[in-house]
């Protein structure tokens, strides 16, 4: 049995059995990776994979038991990996990050700017998804860091530590009516047709449950994962936009008017995870201490020891005074 190939079969898995895909993502040939997966079927004495001709069709039921394994086996490789690093050239590495569009385009860019400088020969990679695409990639180890502020409830196997507080404004193009200034009430929102995330983005559950609670049913006629593209359809007259706060910027978007709305929205909490087990190198550690500076090593140690609980990882930040934004 060979690392090479318990790769083989863990990405083969991962790219929806295409073994092509897989080839070309590993830089590598289709038939060398068919018959090294072979191969370890003949050691195994077993089908990781049921087949229809040439083509893989699904994972057999040790074949799923056998991809978990082997996924845990890569990830310690990774781990023994990051560890030599650490030791031979601390300031050198890859480091990834799963995000959301918001994320990525209003709360990162300062701070990568700032760690790029700091840290020139890190690589580091971005990925944007949904905030359950974004739990899902660091729960199976294929990036560091997630960071949502959705979804990651879902996943046991992440430690998850808060970062800063945030709300959401209303906007509308300057002629509306609502942009006379007047206190906003969710009674007056839920009678225009509004333009907001989609469920399961960027807090969106938070304004459900406000409307909810006041036995009110929104009109949300248009929804997307992209500030930027709500705001393009407010622009447009397609309804009254709602979004994070952080997103509308008064230099860019002087066309349009931002309510304040924290006081009828519950504030949502942005958080950072990583998966249990994982090694955190020297630079990992600066990485979330300039992304929230409450997170320092020792806070982050503390949190690892106490195994992702999530009731004792509450009560380790609950004197913490998150950053609002």
């Amino acid at each position: 049995m060979k690392l090479q190939q318990l790769r083989y079969i863990w990405e083969v898995a991962h790219h929806d059995l295409n073994v092509s895909a897989t080839a070309q993502s590993l830089f590598t040939s289709q038939p060398g990776i068919s018959k090294q997966i072979r191969l370890l079927e003949d050691e195994l004495g077993l089908e990781v994979f049921a087949r229809s001709g040439k083509h893989l069709t699904r994972i057999t039921p040790g074949g799923e038991i056998i991809i978990r394994e082997a996924g845990e086996i890569l990830r310690r490789a990774e781990g023994i990996k990051k560890i030599a690093q650490e030791f031979s050239n601390q300031r050198k590495g890859d480091l990834s990050i799963a995000t959301t569009h918001t994320q990525a385009r209003y709360a990162l860019p300062p701070v990568i700017g700032g760690f790029i400088e700091e840290y020139p020969d890190v690589s580091l990679h971005m990925h944007q998804g949904t905030p359950m695409q974004i739990s899902e990639m660091a729960a199976n180890g294929a990036v560091d860091f997630a960071i949502a502020t959705e979804g990651m409830d879902l996943f046991n196997d992440l430690i998850m530590m808060p970062c800063y507080r945030w709300n959401r404004c209303v906007i509308v193009p300057r002629d509306h009516p609502l942009a006379k200034g007047q206190e906003l009430t969710l009674e007056e929102l839920a009678e225009y047709s509004l333009v907001t995330y989609v469920f399961g983005f960027t807090g969106r559950s938070k304004l459900d449950e406000a409307f909810q609670s006041r036995g009110l049913t929104p009109k949300v006629v248009f929804t997307a994962a992209d500030a930027d593209v709500i705001k393009t359809y407010v622009r447009l007259g397609l309804g009254v936009g709602i979004i994070a706060s952080m997103a509308f910027d008064p230099k860019v978007d002087t066309d349009l008017v931002a309510l304040d709305a924290s006081k009828l929205f519950r504030p949502s909490v942005t958080r950072i995870g990583f998966r249990k087990g994982t090694f955190l190198r020297g630079y990992m550690y600066d990485f979330m201490r300039r992304f929230a500076p409450h997170l320092t090593k020792e806070m982050v140690d503390e949190a690892v020891a106490h195994q992702g609980s999530r009731t004792e990882i509450q009560a380790l930040f609950k004197d913490i005074e998150l950053p609002t934004y």
